[in-house]
């Protein structure tokens, strides 16, 4: 940059700040006050990596890395699209009926990876929770905005798109290209186990969800069972209507949830009598990749002692109303409007649910696993609880009942339980679509 263009641009920023702080001077208002007090700090510092940092700093980049920045810190599915790429989002949106079936957030800057949807490509290449997207076509994620991620991992199916992932399992960076499809959401499997114990794995809560589990209650119960378990663990897709849904099944009365904003009102979510169809006992099964949908059903079961207890890890930390809204400049954020709620008043994506018997995950292992492989998605039949702890602790409390220090397992040391989320979790969406990707904005 030359050093008249410096030298004119530092006087814009300096005189725009001076104006803005003039506002909040003149508007005499506490909020703006503090607003504009932070511009400045945020203008100082802007001051001193000019003058004082090693090279001349590209100004698009710091501003564009500080607006992220600020949108990862208080939601981790948070968007900022420039002109170009909010044009080229709306264009493609509805374009595309191919997936990688991957659920994403922000983390530390990167694409994170909150699930993988059963059955999809991403899964078949054993992504999972914690993973992270350090490029996606060659473009490195750091600073990429959510919803361009997501948009660039749309295409035709069939069509291929290459990743490169830091696993859990693999600290290395690896490349995998990925053959786009078109998502199947898994069905709810449910099967009699020992002890007259009806058992119902949910890996989705998509619009339906809540008919096919109460089908599969009436089917357990019509074999005998006598007692439930909810299995949400990996459920990280799905809308919190569908989770409420899923709670008033088992829930006859009370507050399932709640949802409020700064200028969203409070809208309660009763459990309705007439959908209820069940009041067998029931034990619930969560870990880190529950998320969306299924956190809303886990916490209303918890909260309101309709689930005996609730059982594995705690929840990835994600409830919540997502809106775009345009900007002058053509782009637009896509940020949360309000959240969703416990009935004990937790927001959900700041604290997700944590379980009241905690047993940790067993690390699957790294699978080889041909992505390319062609033919419709097998459904994954449900772990046998002998190779699962969660589900094997589930069934003894399902059969004997939760041992007198329920929140204080083996493995758990008193004062080392899991702590909250990284407020880094799925996208709750609009309520009538599960693709992760909100409607244009209301001008």
């Amino acid at each position: 940059m030359s050093t008249p263009v410096r030298t004119i641009t530092i006087a814009l920023s300096t005189l725009l700040v001076a104006l803005l702080l003039m506002g909040a001077v003149l508007a005499r208002n506490t909020s703006n006050e503090g607003a504009y007090r932070q511009l400045g700090v945020y203008a100082d510092v802007l001051q001193r990596i000019k003058s004082d940092y090693v090279e001349e700093p590209d100004l698009k980049s710091v501003t564009l890395g500080a607006i992220n920045g600020l949108l990862e810190s208080i939601d981790p599915f948070a968007s900022y699209l420039n002109a170009e790429q909010y044009k080229e989002y709306l264009k493609n949106k509805d374009a595309y009926k191919g997936s990688v079936g991957l659920i994403l957030s922000k983390r530390f800057g990167y694409v994170g990876v909150v699930d993988s949807i059963p059955g999809s490509p991403a899964a078949k290449a054993s992504l999972t929770t914690g993973d992270m997207i350090e490029s996606i076509r060659g473009i490195a994620t750091r600073d990429m905005p959510l919803a361009y991620a997501n948009m660039l991992l749309q295409g035709k199916p069939g069509s291929t798109i290459e990743l490169s992932v830091m696993a859990v399992r693999h600290p290395e960076p690896r490349k995998i290209t990925l053959t786009r499809a078109a998502i199947d959401y898994p069905r709810v499997i449910a099967k009699m186990m020992p002890d007259q114990v009806g058992y119902m794995q949910v890996q989705a809560m998509v619009p339906g969800t809540a008919a096919q589990i109460a089908d599969a209650v009436r089917d357990l119960e019509r074999q005998g069972a006598a007692k439930l378990i909810l299995d949400l663990r990996y459920c990280g897709t799905g809308t919190p209507e569908e989770g409420i849904a899923i709670a008033n099944l088992f829930q006859q009365k009370g507050l399932v949830a709640y949802a409020e904003g700064q200028h969203y009102p409070r809208k309660d979510f009763e459990a309705d009598p007439t959908k209820a169809i069940t009041a067998r006992p029931l034990v619930v099964l969560t870990n880190r990749g529950t998320a969306a949908g299924a956190e809303v059903a886990a916490a209303a079961l918890l909260d309101s002692k309709r689930a005996e207890q609730v059982v594995g890890e705690r929840t990835y930390g994600d409830a919540s109303v997502r809106q775009a809204i345009a900007m002058d400049d053509g782009g637009a954020i896509i940020l949360s409007v309000a959240k969703y709620y416990s009935p004990s008043g937790k927001a959900i994506q700041d604290v997700g649910v944590a379980p009241t018997v905690q047993v940790m995950e067993s690390e699957p292992a790294a699978a080889d696993v041909d992505e390319e492989e062609e033919g419709p998605p097998e459904e994954a039949p449900a772990v046998q609880p002998g190779d699962d702890p969660i589900l094997k602790k589930a069934l003894e409390i399902a059969v004997k009942g939760a041992p007198a220090d329920a929140a204080q397992q083996p493995g758990v040391p008193a004062g080392h339980e899991a702590p909250p989320p990284n407020r880094i979790p799925p996208n709750v969406m609009q309520p009538d679509t599960p693709s992760h990707v909100p409607a244009p904005p209301q001008h």
